[in-house]
């Protein structure tokens, strides 16, 4: 089953050819990241017309590169949420347009459990890809860390999921732009950060690591709190001292060790959490998706720390992408019926 896949639900324009939800024959991604970067985080209504200016082309040159016509497309997986409004209208409302024009099945998607599908490509004729060998096995335990989520989710069945730990406030992935525009460094937080703590001291800042009432629940909130008072401490001022003001009285050696102790201890809490889920539900497979699933150092310590071998995807899958959408919209067109295209609507909220 040939599907094409839309993603629209952030800064990234994108659509991809699947088949059968393993074989990516196509993965086309337009981001609109760098108009944000003066702001130093992404601007909904910028991304929304940056969409609408690129989201036929590049759904036409996923085709081109996927060497498909419409023919062939069997049908389309979309976005339905969570995400920006504005940014998921243009993405849907292509995909009804799209389903009703050429009569094919349509299959609205959660972004997030979508993450976990990115795992399923495992086949692609397409150039500078590492694609797992195999699919995960279920069942499957599987950490999907973003800028918008932090989710600890498993998978009996790929229609029998339980969502067994979220975070309380901001997603990690958030939490890593916010402590980047603390000390400085530019958007988006996630490399920039990493690229930071290559030169600094993990250990050269104590922070604390969060404490929740659900026994795998997340909490970026308050460390992230941590390291603003620490980084005042650093430029020798108090807690009343803006933080947009404090970078220029840092020094180099001062970012990267506030980036690098930063780092170290969101990334722990995030280890420690897979490990208690890893002991207690014993699944068959072990999967890290999401942007921040990019992280170098976080890949080392989940290879030090947990005692299951965890998967990963291609980086280049790992943050928002269509293929990962067409291969959720294939294992979906095997359990319900394609959605009515006419009263399809947009669920910026939407949960798993």
């Amino acid at each position: 089953m040939r599907i094409l896949g839309i993603e629209t639900s952030c800064d990234e324009t994108a659509a991809a050819v699947v088949d059968d939800g393993q074989i990516m024959l196509s993965n086309v991604i337009a981001s609109s990241v760098d108009l944000h970067t003066v702001y130093g985080g992404v601007v909904p209504e910028i991304a929304a017309r940056s969409h609408l200016e690129v989201i036929t082309p590049v759904i036409e040159q996923a085709l081109q590169e996927a060497k498909t016509d419409w023919e062939q497309i069997d049908a389309i997986g979309v976005t339905k949420g969570p995400g920006l409004g504005g940014s998921l209208l243009i993405g849907v409302m292509t995909a009804k347009t799209l389903a009703i024009a050429k009569n094919k099945p349509l299959f609205p998607v959660n972004h997030v459990e979508a993450h976990i599908y990115a795992n399923y490509i495992t086949q692609t004729p397409l150039q500078g890809y590492q694609l797992p060998t195999g699919p995960p096995s279920l069942p499957l335990l599987a950490l999907i860390v973003s800028g918008g989520h932090s989710h600890l989710i498993y998978l009996k069945t790929h229609s029998d999921y339980e969502v067994i730990g979220r975070t309380h406030d901001d997603a990690v992935g958030e939490a890593f732009d916010k402590v980047a525009k603390i000390i400085g460094l530019p958007y988006p937080g996630g490399p920039s950060i990493a690229k930071a703590a290559q030169d600094g001291n993990p250990g050269a800042i104590k922070l604390p690591k969060a404490q929740m009432p659900g026994k795998y629940d997340f909490s970026f909130s308050g460390l992230k709190t941590a390291v603003l008072r620490a980084t005042q401490a650093a430029a020798g001022k108090d807690f009343t001292f803006p933080s947009y003001e404090l970078s220029p009285l840092l020094s180099d050696i001062q970012k990267s060790d506030i980036a690098a102790s930063f780092q170290q201890t969101a990334l722990q809490m995030l280890i420690d959490k897979l490990s208690l889920a890893v002991e207690d539900y014993s699944p068959a497979s072990v999967i890290i998706g999401g942007g921040v699933a990019a992280n170098l150092r976080l890949r080392e310590m989940a290879k030090a720390q947990i005692a299951t071998e965890v998967g990963y995807t291609d980086i280049k899958l790992c943050t928002d992408n269509a293929a990962m959408i067409a291969a959720l919209a294939f294992y979906k067109s095997q359990q319900v019926e394609p959605t009515n295209p006419y009263i399809l609507e947009i669920d910026p909220n939407q949960s798993m």
